[in-house]
């Protein structure tokens, strides 16, 4: 156990913590990260929200992919570390919860009162009438409107969506809402090139003000979207604790840093602050980092 450890235990166990969590929190539920080592490998950049809105073609494109490899992320589980949040906020020691990830599974977990800051994948939104509707009812509309469709999965990317031949995407045919008939689809997510909801991210900088700290999980924080909390946190003298597999461009704002999996760290620290009764585990004695 190193004195970082320790200190990561001190600044939980005061209570008033205010998690950011991204995708580094669900690689242990088998989502593939963007920038960690289950996405050093990512073949293709991300839909934006301009192609999406304006290019037939694209939206074609993301739906055909979108269809096969949302399914990852509707069968994955919460992980160790999900449930450990989920501890530290039912001992009251979590103020408060920001997400970037877009799978559900800290709720999944039992925490409550998430901040979705980019959204949810397993919901959709009608563009034109407003009308939100369950992912699982789209993939039914989609089986029924592409009967056999069944292209090789080579590879699921973070997002949810999958790398699929021309040919396929081509003969893949999209849906219009199932209220105003024409309106266009979208996941309920915040796509790059697209603006968080103002109102959503000004609850996140309320709760992040009133926060004693913050707690960063599994965020390399390389997008301003989740950093600017970081920076915030860190003007107003709040502490921040970074826990992440590799450097973060917040490392300069934080008041210590774990580089260890969260799988390992989280449960360990949920242990030792919100069940100081349990019996140690044996992998507690592993957790290493380097203190900024």
């Amino acid at each position: 156990m190193t004195r970082t450890f320790d200190g990561l235990t001190r600044l939980v166990a005061a209570g008033d913590v205010v998690v950011l969590s991204g995708a580094g929190l669900s690689t242990e539920s088998g989502i593939p990260d963007y920038r960690g080592p289950s996405g050093a490998a990512r073949r293709h950049t991300p839909m934006t929200y301009q192609a999406f809105t304006r290019d037939p073609d694209a939206r074609r494109r993301y739906w055909a992919r979108s269809h096969l490899g949302w399914r990852l992320i509707a069968r994955a589980a919460p992980n160790e570390g999900h449930r450990a949040v989920a501890r530290l906020q039912q001992a009251g020691l979590v103020a408060g919860i920001i997400t970037q990830n877009v799978d559900g599974l800290h709720t999944a977990a039992g925490s409550t009162a998430v901040i979705e800051l980019h959204g949810r994948l397993d919901e959709v939104i009608c563009l034109d009438c407003g009308n939100l509707t369950s992912r699982e009812e789209l993939d039914r509309r989609l089986r029924q409107a592409n009967p056999g469709f069944d292209a090789h999965v080579a590879h699921v990317n973070p997002d949810g969506d999958v790398d699929l031949p021309d040919a396929a995407v081509a003969a893949f045919r999209t849906v219009g809402c199932g209220i105003c008939c024409t309106g266009m689809l979208k996941p309920d997510v915040v796509f790059f090139g697209e603006t968080v909801p103002a109102a959503r991210v000004a609850d996140c900088f309320a709760l992040v003000e009133r926060a004693r700290a913050l707690l960063v999980l599994g965020s390399s924080l390389t997008v301003m979207s989740g950093r600017r909390f970081v920076i915030r946190a860190a003007k107003l003298g709040i502490p921040v604790a970074i826990v992440n597999q590799g450097p973060t461009r917040g490392d300069g704002h934080a008041t210590l840093t774990v580089d260890r999996p969260l799988g390992e760290v989280l449960p360990a620290l949920a242990d030792r602050v919100a069940d100081p009764a349990a019996p140690a585990r044996e992998d507690v004695a592993a957790v290493e980092a380097a203190a900024v």
